[in-house]
Formats: structure tokens, C-alpha cells, sequence
């Protein structure tokens, strides 16, 4: 099951085709720190939780120095829109739709985030072949 890109933005009611991932416990999210989660295919997410409470998550791969390191960046907004700053070349991020606000064209995959029964979430893709998971 590989993970990728789905609805931006912060913490939605899932669609009835989503699978979920637990990735980590919600008490290990501390608001305004990421926490990097390794998925199933190899590929890691930053996931941050925000003072305000919401949820993001994000590739953790800096497209600029090719590091694992998102999760290690800075939280926090610019003109009202939730941000993570590389904490490699301080490029700006948009935690609700990836896009680079310092350099555009450039991104951070998006992934849905949720939290259930105490678990942080992540959407997963439907299985390849089609069809959706259940």
C-alpha cells in the first residue's frame, strides 16, 4: 500500500473510500513540532499539529536539498496561512496545500490527516487495480 497525495489541507472528515494509516499516537504531537512518519512504501511524512489544534502533514523529503528533514522545520504562518520553514535553506512552505510560497512551481506532497481514538491518521491511496478500499 503506497502513500501519496490526496486532499489538501488540514484535518477533514474522511471520504467513505479512504483507508486509513495510524502513524503515531496524538499525545506525541507537540503543537507547533512535526513528527516524522515512515509509510509503508519506504517513503516518509512530516505530520504537525498547530497551536490552533489542526492537523497537517506533508512529504517529509525537502525538495530543495533532497533531506529527510520537514519534520525538523519551523512552524508558522504568513499572512494567516499555516507554514513549516526547510530548516536546510529556510525555503516556506504551505502546510494546507504544499506549494513553496518563496519559490514557485515548486511543492511538498499533501497528505489527509485525521485523528481518531487517540491515533494520528494519514489517508492512503485505494488499492492499485481500482476500486476502492473499505
Amino acid at each position: 500500500m503506497a502513500a501519496s497525495t490526496l486532499t489538501p489541507g488540514p484535518a477533514n472528515a474522511p471520504a467513505a473510500d479512504t483507508r486509513w494509516l495510524a502513524v503515531c499516537p496524538a499525545e506525541r504531537l507537540v503543537p507547533e513540532r512535526g513528527a516524522a512518519v515512515l509509510l509503508p512504501d519506504g517513503t516518509q511524512a512530516a505530520v504537525f499539529r498547530t497551536h490552533d489544534g489542526a492537523l497537517y502533514a506533508v512529504d517529509n523529503r525537502d525538495p530543495f536539498s533532497g533531506a529527510q528533514v520537514m519534520a525538523r522545520g519551523i512552524v508558522g504562518d504568513r499572512a494567516g496561512e499555516p507554514t513549516v520553514a526547510s530548516p536546510m535553506h529556510k525555503q516556506v512552505f504551505s502546510l494546507r496545500t504544499g506549494a513553496c510560497l518563496d519559490s514557485p512551481g515548486t511543492g511538498l506532497r499533501v497528505f489527509e490527516v485525521s485523528e481518531a481514538e487517540s491515533t494520528i491518521r494519514l489517508a492512503a491511496p485505494a488499492p492499485v487495480g481500482g476500486g476502492a478500499a473499505r
